[in-house]
């Protein structure tokens, strides 16, 4: 174990003990650079090493009507080409460096990180060729073209499965014609030309439109012109239009034919934004329900007392607007209908009556307990103030979330969960499961559907 895990473990042990201690998280410091980015540094000098991502407002929510799947195709291209080096060119400067480089393409936001020593020598090498591929990628058209037949032939395979389609559908139901309800098909994919990856980028890669996260072994100069460098060259890209609160969706329940033995059940509805006051309750609250592993309401009542599924959970996924409330498992065909009568049973007695003292108090220790292994490493430190960033949380949410967590009480969370989670409003979808059914199966099952949408 390393100088900082030890050192991390030990304060987080120390304040998490104690609910009522707020903990002194890590110094973030704040400024613009030259370019217009926004950077957050924490200086930490257990390691030779430094973590950086770069975030932009560059998400799948911002892809063109018609052209879905371009945000994650752009980044995905972003290392095969710049400034005239080949893909060659760049995994051999890559390897040279030592650095790893990384990133994806959520719904709102691309981010691209960089993992290097700290040594100048490595560290200038690994900044500059970062800058190269940000700034001024190539997007080969050999590049272009496989990614996109790649990435056309793994889509093809995913619906094959029901996992697949019950996320895609649950998805596309819950937020209706919001931006976070786009989904890329074939078809979508197919219309993507290496110039709408151009476009893309010029519009959304953009130096005031970045936010960089910098951890690690540096000082305030030197994150400064770290910054400046994987910035000063980026396009000078407006603002990304704003994203509009997801309207709620109509009850529905949807089954979608699949012969496996297991269906995959999707349940929920538009949730949380990411700073959102109901945030709190709302994150204790679901730690009860089903957020909490084994001690949770969905696994006592679905798993230990009725076998109906292996795993169940439920958790709020923040976004830039609400996003979305779900409830996950899976179960055999045959008991399906019964699986969800039970997960709705639980879920109204809780939005009705809350939960009681003992099962707040359980939630609060274990959220608070484990919060000092959440940053425990210069990564979790990068993901977590990267977070705070991008979405422009208070500096000091880190050392305030911990008292947050121990102020919330049972009637908050009923209020909160009363007010926000409406069964009027919740999307079930079932994919497969028709491998576990007969005929009569079939028929009995076409009845209960039927009840269990109307309810």
């Amino acid at each position: 174990m390393d100088a900082m895990r030890k050192t991390l473990i030990t304060l987080g042990t120390a304040m998490l003990t104690c609910s009522g201690i707020a903990w002194a998280g890590p110094d973030i410091q704040h400024w613009e650079a030259e370019s217009g980015a926004r950077v957050f540094f924490v200086e930490s000098r257990a390691l030779p090493m430094l973590d950086i991502r770069i975030d932009f407002a560059a998400g799948s929510a911002y892809d063109p009507d018609g052209l879905e799947g371009l945000a994650g195709m752009t980044r995905a291209l972003l290392d095969t080409g710049a400034a005239g080096l080949s893909e060659n060119d760049i995994s051999e400067q890559i390897a040279d460096t030592g650095a790893a480089f990384g990133g994806g393409t959520d719904r709102d936001r691309t981010g691209f990180t960089i993992r290097t020593l700290s040594s100048q020598t490595e560290r200038d090498a690994a900044i500059a060729l970062a800058a190269k591929l940000l700034s001024a990628p190539d997007f080969p058209q050999a590049a272009f073209e496989r990614e996109r037949n790649r990435s056309i032939a793994g889509l093809r395979e995913a619906l094959t499965r029901p996992a697949t389609l019950a996320a895609r559908r649950f998805s596309s139901a819950v937020f209706g014609d919001h931006p976070y309800g786009k989904e890329s098909t074939e078809d979508t994919l197919g219309r993507i030309t290496r110039a709408e990856l151009v476009d893309f980028h010029q519009r959304h890669y953009g130096a005031r439109n970045a936010t960089v996260t910098i951890v690690g072994d540096a000082s305030r100069d030197e994150a400064e012109q770290i910054a400046q460098l994987l910035t000063a060259s980026l396009p000078d890209a407006g603002p990304p239009p704003a994203l509009d609160t997801p309207a709620m969706p109509e009850r529905m329940l949807e089954r979608i034919p699949h012969p496996s033995a297991q269906a995959h059940v999707a349940i929920g509805m538009p949730g949380l934004a990411r700073e959102d006051p109901d945030y709190y309750p709302l994150l204790v609250g679901n730690h009860v329900l089903g957020g909490g592993g084994f001690t949770s309401r969905l696994t006592q009542e679905v798993r230990d007392k009725r076998g109906f599924a292996y795993s169940v959970f439920s958790f709020f996924h923040p976004h830039q607007v609400r996003g979305p409330f779900q409830i996950g498992l899976q179960t055999r065909g045959s008991q399906t209908e019964a699986a969800l009568e039970v997960v709705e049973d639980v879920l109204a007695a809780f939005i009705a009556e809350g939960p009681t003292e003992d099962e707040v108090q359980a939630a609060r220790d274990n959220l608070i307990n484990g919060f000092g292994l959440r940053l425990d490493a210069n990564s979790k430190i990068l993901d977590h103030v990267a977070m705070i960033a991008f979405y422009r949380l208070p500096l000091d949410w880190l050392e305030t979330y911990t008292g947050h967590v121990a102020e919330v009480d049972a009637a908050a969370i009923q209020d909160a969960f009363a007010r926000r989670i409406r069964p009027e409003h919740l999307v079930i979808v079932v994919a497969g499961g028709d491998g576990d059914r007969g005929p009569e199966g079939d028929a009995a099952s076409e009845a209960a559907t039927g009840g269990a949408g109307a309810r």
